[in-house]
């Protein structure tokens, strides 16, 4: 490869228009690709980039040094700087052009990885856009290509779930929002996310978990640090919420209920999240019985429910058919005869009460195995 005589040049005009803090990696860039070191290069590269003051400097960068060696270096790492240039850019179309550009560069079967990761973020700025169709085209594309690979770097299934999170949460399927969301959380280091975008996912997804009509279990959510984004904040009852939901703790709900008019969605649902936090409460009710003592009468539901006795039946009806419970209804008795209830990731409380059943479990067993030892004795005596 040929060294381009115009690099020196643009360097040395670059590092004028440079703060002080960047000015000497401009002296590494020139030194390091006069000597073609490539693998170095592009480390110091990303140094550079990582730079929060470099954002003005890398489109220039992009489009005048980096793309003249751009073969010479790993092309998922080209797409990350590219990547990294188009957030500079304010006009989302714009930017969106010169990831189109990257993409066709590595969409090609040695570079199919790096070829995803360019799509989804080049996608990414067109659901800005509003473009859904082309937004869905592009995930099923790119879901295909993913389910091939033997192994996916985390950098790429990060985009791909984000993307795939952000998609969901326009079509307000909350459900595959809040999947994909905590799987894009699992993808990446929290700790490198800006306060406000943890403080945006916390929010979206606390929502989702309450307004998913198929999520009856929030304890994953409730576990993950990104939940403590919204401790301290205007958004902390959320956090208590979700909580509350949980537990099937249906007076805490009511307390936190009045909140409710700082969020539209929730208020405009209000009878589905009375049903839910109902739904919630009879399988915690369920899960705090021991397996012999799951035969629960009607007004006992009521009780823990806060619903009328004649209404417990049509809830209890509701549960078994989303199968958060399996059992049978006496009608004549009016109880309703449990033997499974659906698993679920526990939080503190639950799991300090699933603890002291079992050390009353283990007295019971106890007690038992005393009374069989003393009759054994009394049959061979």
């Amino acid at each position: 490869m040929e060294i381009d005589s115009d690099i020196p040049h643009f360097l040395a005009s670059q590092k004028q228009q440079a703060p002080a803090s960047l000015q000497n990696y401009y002296n590494t860039f020139e030194d390091l690709y006069e000597r073609k070191l490539w693998h170095q290069l592009t480390l110091a590269v990303q140094e550079f980039v990582s730079k929060p003051e470099s954002g003005p400097l890398q489109v220039g960068l992009y489009n005048n040094f980096i793309s003249d060696w751009e073969a010479k270096m790993s092309q998922q790492k080209l797409v990350s700087l590219g990547v990294s240039a188009a957030k500079q850019i304010r006009d989302h179309k714009e930017a969106r052009e010169f990831l189109k550009t990257l993409t066709e560069k590595v969409n090609k079967d040695e570079s199919r990885e790096a070829y995803v990761l360019a799509k989804m973020e080049t996608t990414h700025f067109g659901l800005l856009l509003g473009d859904l169709d082309t937004t869905k085209k592009d995930l099923e594309e790119c879901g295909k290509y993913l389910e091939g690979f033997d192994s996916v770097d985390p950098q790429i299934n990060a985009s791909f779930l984000r993307v795939s999170a952000d998609y969901y949460k326009i079509k307000a399927d909350y459900a595959k929002y809040y999947k994909n969301a905590l799987l894009y959380l699992a993808c990446v280091n929290i700790d490198d996310l800006s306060t406000a975008e943890k403080a945006s996912r916390a929010n979206d997804l606390a929502l989702s978990a309450l307004l998913g009509d198929s999520i009856y279990n929030f304890g994953e959510l409730l576990m993950h640090p990104i939940l403590e984004s919204l401790v301290g904040t205007e958004r902390e009852w959320l956090k208590n919420l979700l909580f509350a939901f949980n537990s099937g703790d249906i007076g805490k709900f009511e307390a936190l209920a009045p909140h409710f008019a700082q969020e539209n969605i929730l208020q405009s649902n209000i009878t589905a999240l009375r049903q839910k936090i109902c739904l919630m409460s009879l399988t915690e009710t369920v899960f705090k019985r021991s397996s012999d003592n799951r035969s629960i009468p009607f007004g006992t539901i009521s009780s823990e429910t806060k619903l009328p006795l004649e209404e417990v039946e049509i809830l209890v009806m509701k549960a078994l058919s989303l199968g958060l419970i399996k059992g049978s209804i006496d009608q004549v008795d009016a109880v309703v005869r449990v033997h499974w209830v659906q698993p679920r990731v526990l939080d503190r409380n639950q799991i300090k009460g699933m603890q002291e059943r079992l050390v009353a479990w283990n007295e019971n067993v106890r007690k038992t195995a005393l009374t069989m030892e003393a009759e054994a004795v009394d049959v061979y005596a």
